[in-house]
């Protein structure tokens, strides 16, 4: 064997075994075992593969597939780091989108049982609705025993702190200074950045606000249901709050929606910081957080550049996929735009994954084509057969978010996963395969609670 084969032979079993020890190591740390496992015989079998190379390369059919096989990873290297999408989605037509009356969505049809005038009222709106809600309002609601996933001692943990959230609700808002500071556009939105990640949050985007941002009417509280929308605000800032992949991945258990609960305390004490921040300065703001929404989170979030919308129809993150919680401040202030990031590789690799529809408890997401809803394209689920399944199971599932192959810790490892997959659509189809090969295409529901449902 020449000394440049050798060599070659010599790098590439270094760089594949080098490549299997850190997925190996990364894997163990994740406590991903099937992984480990699969790693472990990749890596056994790479370097018996490399060492007949080495030490029996010297027959000419095996010098020349040698070669062959040598080139073949050279010219397949080179087309990995090639970015083409062929087949890319079309951008969404906004123009056409209709605003979304939040009286229409789950939390605030589920509500309406505590009203029994205004229930009567939307179901003359909408009589076609009526039968399934009467059924979903049968179910036991969040921290009842008869729930499958109730426990005694940790349920109460997150109702307390969606009661806490409720309490804050008059913190989102509130009368600004009587003075307006004058202030610089630019160093006020990168102070804005830093008070966000400061309090917690980790990755912030500013765009300017559109008609569909906002909710049509008010729905989610009887006190204000069928009331418009202050829509006169300009500006929206979002933040990204990411939740402990260790916490999703044990979906639909108890601690999904504990790790949610948290998650939406952390996302309304940053936005309500922010908004009596802006408002010191003598600008109006308002704070949006769970259960306290003027705006839609998700439409907000990808307009402002921070990732895109999943199959799944909730958020993806550019970087924390769709293992994040939302919140939105808006204000009267013109501020200048994020950059916008739209990364086709996201979307492209959504429509060909599935793996969240595929495993669906309830089988709420589509598997097919982006269906049109509200005058565009997007991604939606069927949020009835979704809330019924979460109020079965005392928990918000979170299945789909734990299937998802974005939901990865954000490791030296899955940032090189997540570069190669927004390279080409070629690379997509290798990712997920060797997804579906490493962590499993169809996932177990457990079928009680972790031990430790406070411990990710």
């Amino acid at each position: 064997m020449s000394s440049f084969l050798l060599i070659l032979n010599i790098a590439a079993i270094s760089g594949f075994s080098l490549f299997f020890l850190i997925l190996g190591v990364s894997s163990y740390v994740e406590k991903e075992h099937r992984a480990v496992a699969i790693t472990c015989i990749f890596f056994i079998f790479n370097i018996l593969f490399w060492l007949q190379f080495i030490f029996r390369g010297e027959a000419p059919f095996t010098r020349a597939l040698n070669l062959f096989i040598l080139a073949g990873l050279g010219l397949f290297g080179i087309i990995s780091l090639l970015r083409f999408f062929p087949a890319s989605p079309l951008a969404r037509n906004m123009k056409t989108a209709c605003q979304y009356d939040e009286r229409d969505n789950m939390f605030a049809r589920n509500n309406l049982r505590k009203y029994p005038d205004l229930m009567d009222q939307y179901f003359k709106m909408h009589p076609k609705r009526e039968s399934i809600d009467r059924q979903i309002h049968k179910k036991p609601e969040f921290g009842d025993p008869k729930q499958f996933y109730h426990d005694p001692y940790a349920s109460p943990c997150f109702l307390a702190a969606f009661e806490y959230m409720e309490r804050t609700i008059p913190a989102s808002d509130g009368k600004p200074a009587i003075e307006k500071s004058s202030i610089d556009p630019e160093k006020f939105s990168e102070t804005i950045k830093e008070i966000v990640h400061f309090y917690g949050g980790t990755d912030t985007g500013i765009v300017a606000l559109e008609p569909y941002h906002f909710y049509s009417h008010k729905g989610r509280h009887g006190h204000h249901w069928g009331d418009k929308t202050d829509q006169t605000h300009k500006t929206a800032i979002v933040i990204i709050i990411p939740m402990r992949v260790g916490m999703l991945k044990k979906a639909p258990t108890n601690c999904v929606i504990q790790e949610s609960a948290q998650k939406y305390v952390e996302g309304a004490k940053i936005s309500n910081v922010l908004a009596a921040y802006i408002r010191n300065f003598g600008y109006q703001a308002r704070a949006h957080n769970d259960a306290n929404y003027d705006t839609l989170c998700v439409p907000l979030a990808v307009d402002a550049g921070l990732g895109e919308l999943g199959r799944m129809g909730i958020f993806m993150h550019r970087t924390h996929g769709p293992c994040v919680r939302l919140a939105v401040v808006t204000t009267e202030l013109v501020l200048p735009p994020s950059t916008p990031f739209h990364d086709p590789s996201m979307a492209a690799f959504c429509k060909i994954c599935k793996k969240c529809a595929d495993n669906c408890p309830s089988g709420s997401i589509a598997n097919g084509e982006e269906p049109e809803s509200r005058g565009f394209h997007h991604w939606s689920i069927d949020q009835e057969k979704c809330f019924s399944y979460w109020k079965t199971i005392g928990s918000d599932c979170g299945f789909c978010i734990a299937c998802c192959p974005y939901t990865k810790p954000n490791t030296l490892f899955h940032k090189l996963v997540r570069f190669y997959i927004s390279r080409n659509s070629l690379n997509q189809q290798i990712a997920l395969f060797m997804d579906d090969l490493l962590y499993g295409r169809q996932m177990k529901i457990p079928k009680t609670n972790p031990k430790q449902i406070f411990k990710s």
